[in-house]
């Protein structure tokens, strides 16, 4: 039943596909799953945000036309009465006016029905107290004895303070409302944690998925080749064969033949391929680096769009665009020391915003040094290694120096930093791991270091070395040396 299972999801998802195909797959379906949540997440916290920012308004909104009902028009209209001002000359009208329109800004921005008939009473009992102000106004004009005119100031003033009632009670209302999208919001950040978590679980038990299904369908060639290889491998080698003048095997024996006299060459061969190999080994450990770096900065331009500052949310942008156009270089493995130190200023100004508090930086390089090609992403993983283990280890603002210099026919660049330091035990431990011969995987601690030690030796042979000095709570030194002319872009 499980080998059924599996077939027919291999023909489902893998069915006549290269490797390459089920890689790319792959790839699109597990960016699929790590996309789709955030997105949602981001839409929905927007969405939630939103309506609780227009409830808070009104509430606001409703506080201060509540004010203005309360005490303004009453004011306002005792003066008329008292005779301190013409009806004429009041400004009762206005405020009228004024409540009519805060009532109607506040109804544009209210979605609950409830709460929206609650207002068109508040609107009608304002038409009741324009008809008294109008009232009033008669009364005034024809001379009214004064007892009568505060009998209707007192009917003017009931009105206002049943229009101040009503606002009091939209104003409840709108609280409730907002307490429950809040908890709407609560309950809506466990579900999507809980989403989360699943499409964490989904994305792992996937890429475990594709992984073996792509070793498999590596595997399985590679072991007819292992049993042809076995089979010419147990005969003499100073034996030949005779061409079997069959076209497709000609060439074969032929090349068997050869291979038999250059063995010697084989074995060379065999050592240039293995130091491929392990370039693509180190090209591996590098991508590393990349993810963690992304999704910090994503989260950055997500908070500094929350945060509307949108000048830092371009620079940061193009920063990030900057910083993986050299990444790539179009799968070059040499670049200019420009383009190398325009990479590490992109990576720099990018931890600049985020870790503005604590870090300050510079670069300097020698103008002759910078049109002549080095190995690339030798400085970025340097300057990293510094920030993540030198500055933000210690207390206070760090600050980070990147050099470049000549130096009797050698590139030298250093990454100088002012952090907490290390301590000659662990600079020691530090030292030997790089130098030594361990599986990358048990090297998380230093595995940036490692790499360019590793990626110098493998181009630069020899000639070239990594060296780290440090004092501990007072900084560290890593500097690099390689050879001007090795290389080209």
């Amino acid at each position: 039943m499980t080998r059924f299972r599996r077939a027919v999801t291999d023909a489902v998802f893998f069915h006549a596909t290269s490797i390459r195909k089920k890689l790319q797959a792959s790839y699109t379906v597990i960016i699929l799953l790590m996309l789709i949540l955030p997105v949602t997440t981001i839409a929905s916290s927007l969405l939630q945000s939103a309506r609780y920012d227009r409830m808070i308004a009104s509430v606001s909104k409703t506080n201060r036309l509540n004010q203005v009902v309360k005490t303004k028009i009453s004011n306002e209209l005792w003066d008329v009465v008292a005779g301190n001002k013409k009806f004429e000359d009041g400004n009762q009208y206005e405020i009228i006016e004024e409540i009519n329109d805060g009532l109607a800004d506040i109804m544009a921005t209210t979605e609950v029905k409830g709460n929206r008939q609650l207002l068109e009473v508040a609107g009608r009992a304002v038409k009741t107290l324009t008809s008294y102000v109008d009232r009033l106004g008669d009364q005034m004009r024809d001379r009214y004895p004064v007892v009568e005119n505060e009998a209707i100031l007192d009917e003017i003033r009931g009105v206002a303070a049943l229009i101040s009632d009503i606002l009091q009670d939209f104003i409840v209302l709108e609280i409730e409302s907002a307490e429950r999208t809040n908890e709407h919001i609560k309950t809506t950040v466990w579900v999507l944690a809980v989403l989360q978590i699943f499409t964490v679980v989904c994305v792992t038990a996937f890429s475990v998925f594709a992984q073996r299904s792509v070793s498999q369908s590596i595997n399985r060639p590679i072991a007819v080749l292992e049993r042809l290889s076995t089979r010419i491998a147990s005969g003499d080698l100073s034996a030949r064969a005779e061409t079997p003048h069959v076209k497709e095997l000609d060439n074969l024996t032929e090349n068997l033949n050869i291979m038999a006299e250059k063995i010697t060459e084989l074995i060379e061969a065999n050592v240039r391929e293995q130091r491929n190999l392990q370039k693509s080994e180190l090209k591996a450990l590098q991508a590393q680096i990349t993810p963690h770096f992304l999704y910090n900065t994503l989260d950055t331009i997500i908070w500094l769009a929350e945060g509307h500052q949108y000048d830092q949310v371009i620079d940061v942008t193009r920063s990030f665009s900057d910083f993986f156009r050299i990444s790539l270089s179009k799968g070059k493995e040499w670049i200019t020391v420009a383009e190398e130190i325009a990479h590490v200023e992109s990576y720099l100004k990018i931890q600049k915003i985020r870790y503005r508090d604590i870090l300050d930086y510079s670069i300097q390089c020698e103008p002759t040094m910078l049109d002549r090609p080095m190995l690339k992403l030798l400085l970025q993983p340097l300057v990293e290694n510094a920030l993540y283990h030198g500055i933000k280890s210690k207390r206070g603002r760090g600050v980070l120096a990147v050099r470049g210099w000549r130096e009797r026919g050698t590139f030298c660049f250093s990454v100088t930093d002012n952090g907490i330091g290390i301590t000659e035990d662990r600079l020691a431990e530090i030292r030997a791991k790089i130098d030594g011969q361990d599986d990358p995987e048990t090297l998380n601690d230093v595995y940036g270091l490692y790499n360019v030690s590793k990626r110098l030796q493998l181009y630069y042979s020899d000639e070239a070395r990594l060296e780290i000095e440090s004092e501990y709570r007072a900084g560290t030194v890593v500097t690099l040396r390689m050879p001007e002319a090795a290389g080209g872009v």
